[in-house]
């Protein structure tokens, strides 16, 4: 991500209301397992453009911490989830035991669940006007359920060593990677009522980045090393995982990331000239090494 004090500043923004919304870890061990993954190295991505686009869009990004919090805990769920063996049956992430692995399946699962209902409760304690609030609920409900983020895992799952079309990964993606970054984009321009010009625009940002974030990933898991990655790399090749690189090929896959990256910022137009910690954020990750 850009190395700068906006960033900074707004990770830190993050990463202190977190602090207070997660129960203690001495509750119980569903609540250490929480905060374990929440805390566990993330970049914060997704927090950091809800509070940007707040901030684009005219807003203070303090009235879109809830969203911006409530976004990251989800995401922190769904990597829980996604290390289970019933799933990618990953023993790392971020460099370190994955959440199964250092509290148990059980606890795990608990502990995911214990983000999933704690992001929403979040959402709807945030200090707005009520509509604003139920259009955010709806918005995080509609990324992360069965037509988001949960349909491109289960159809992340059924594409397992087939040779599916382009066209069904992108759809898979879209769902899986895309879907909660464009919620998070346009739940900072939510917060700070928005024009819908300027909510469409922060949407097509966030699918051109996401899926470029997705082929990078798919990348890094042929070119990258465990030790980089922080997690175990060619685990996609290794879970008969259909990716980019074997619909495209890595050449063409790094062409398509740099493709992918000038559309995103040409989507900003609409925002004027105060664009460039997202044009830098664009291009930090299509340049990333983890």
């Amino acid at each position: 991500m850009p190395n700068n004090a906006g960033t900074q500043a707004f990770t830190e923004l993050v990463n202190n209301a977190l602090e207070a919304l997660l129960p203690p870890a001495q509750t119980s061990i569903v609540c250490e397992a929480m905060r374990y993954s929440v805390f566990n190295g993330g970049k914060r991505i997704r927090p950091v453009l809800t509070l940007e686009f707040c901030r684009l869009c005219g807003g203070k990004p303090e009235t879109a911490l809830a969203f911006a919090c409530a976004v990251e805990m989800i995401h922190a769920y769904s990597l829980i989830h996604d290390d289970l063996p019933c799933m990618d049956n990953d023993d790392l992430r971020r460099g370190k035991p994955a959440c199964h692995i250092r509290f148990g399946e059980a606890n795990a699962l608990l502990a995911g669940d214990a983000l999933l209902t704690l992001a929403f409760e979040t959402v709807f304690t945030a200090e707005l006007a009520p509509a604003v609030v139920v259009k955010a609920g709806a918005c995080l409900s509609a990324a992360a359920g069965w037509g988001g983020m949960i349909g491109g895992q289960m159809m992340d799952l059924l594409n397992e060593g087939k040779d599916i079309e382009l066209s069904k990964l992108l759809e898979t993606d879209a769902k899986k990677t895309g879907r909660l970054i464009t919620a998070a984009c346009v739940l900072g321009c939510t917060a700070a009522n928005a024009e819908e010009e300027k909510v469409e625009a922060a949407a097509a940002f966030a699918a051109s980045i996401g899926l470029a974030f997705q082929l990078v990933d798919d990348i890094l898991d042929v070119t990258g090393s465990t030790v980089k990655l922080g997690k175990p790399a060619g685990s996609d090749t290794g879970n008969k995982k259909s990716t980019y690189i074997g619909a495209l090929g890595i050449d063409a896959a790094k062409v398509k990331v740099f493709e992918l990256t000038q559309q995103a910022k040409a989507s900003l137009s609409v925002f004027g000239e105060n664009t460039s910690f997202l044009f830098s954020l664009a291009d930090s990750l299509a340049q990333r090494e983890n």
